[in-house]
């Protein structure tokens, strides 16, 4: 049955696991200051993690082909074509969606889709080459969606390129560079299978947590710093206590993983997308609501 083959390749799109990268969204919503309109908020949130995300993790499913545990779920469905249909669907249903909102945010996203195909497509495939695959989700996972949320909320031209504001967005490109390799620091074998030499495997397991560590700390003191300078003391305050348990986490798995490398193992690195994923969109969220 038809029907059957879609349900089959729905959960390949993953999209709980696009809800980990919320964080973002909350992010450049708590840098505006001045109001916005939350139907709109409402919309974007939709367009980005039930339908753009889910399009550009269902793609690059279709590609990779995987045969071991990703992101979101430890064992996938085998790739169909119903899957590149329903990535077909959603992209179109994105880029409508977020037209009807702005001609900007829509071009934006569909620069985003575009950019998430590269990433995969066989014929292309950023994903083989570890500093520019990284560069890319780097910025267009960090800074850019940081940037096309409050342009989907109506944010004006003088707030979006405010220095404060596009020191935030440097930020959030930060946080990625430090996230990023962590969740292929399990796939070491799969990847090296199909030949893409992502970042976490030339850095090996041990650098990958010494590169994470190092980027994610100078994301955080980077934003600390910015909060002082928009005189947001309280901000950062709430940034450091929600961040404590995602730091303890960190340190924990990063002493296992000393101790024996095979604790960089598919559970681990999905309880950290998890928790560090509650914690920073606690954070921002409580951030909005204090500024509110």
């Amino acid at each position: 049955m038809p029907l059957a083959a879609y349900r089959r390749a729905l959960p390949l799109l993953r999209i709980p696991f696009s809800v980990y990268l919320m964080p973002v969204f909350w992010f450049g919503l708590s840098a505006l200051r001045l109001p916005f309109s939350g139907w709109r908020a409402a919309v974007v949130f939709g367009v980005l993690h039930l339908l753009a995300y889910p399009a550009s993790n269902g793609y690059n499913s279709y590609y990779d082909r995987d045969e071991g545990s990703i992101g979101g779920l430890r064992q996938p469905p085998k790739v169909s074509r119903e899957l590149l249909h329903m990535v077909w669907l959603f992209d179109a249903l994105a880029v409508v969606g977020a037209g009807l909102l702005s001609l900007a945010f829509g071009t934006l996203v569909a620069v985003y889709l575009l950019v998430s195909k590269a990433y995969s497509y066989e014929g292309i495939r950023l994903k083989k080459y570890p500093l520019l695959s990284t560069a890319v989700v780097v910025v267009f996972q960090g800074a850019y969606t940081f940037l096309m949320t409050q342009v989907g909320v109506g944010a004006g031209h003088a707030e979006l390129l405010a220095p404060d504001n596009l020191l935030l967005a440097l930020v959030s490109s930060l946080f990625l560079c430090g996230s990023y390799p962590l969740t292929q620091v399990y796939q070491h074998a799969e990847d090296g299978r199909r030949g893409d030499r992502t970042l976490s495997l030339r850095l090996g397991i041990r650098g990958t947590f010494v590169f994470a560590g190092a980027a994610l700390a100078t994301g955080a003191a980077v934003l600390v710093a910015a909060y002082w300078w928009r005189q947001e003391p309280t901000h950062a305050l709430i940034f450091l206590l929600a961040t404590g348990p995602v730091v303890v986490l960190f340190l924990q798995w990063a002493r296992a993983v000393w101790q024996n490398e095979s604790a960089a193992d598919f559970d681990r690195t999905m309880r950290m997308n998890q928790v560090s994923s509650l914690c920073l969109s606690a954070a921002f969220l409580l951030m909005l609501l204090w500024q509110q």
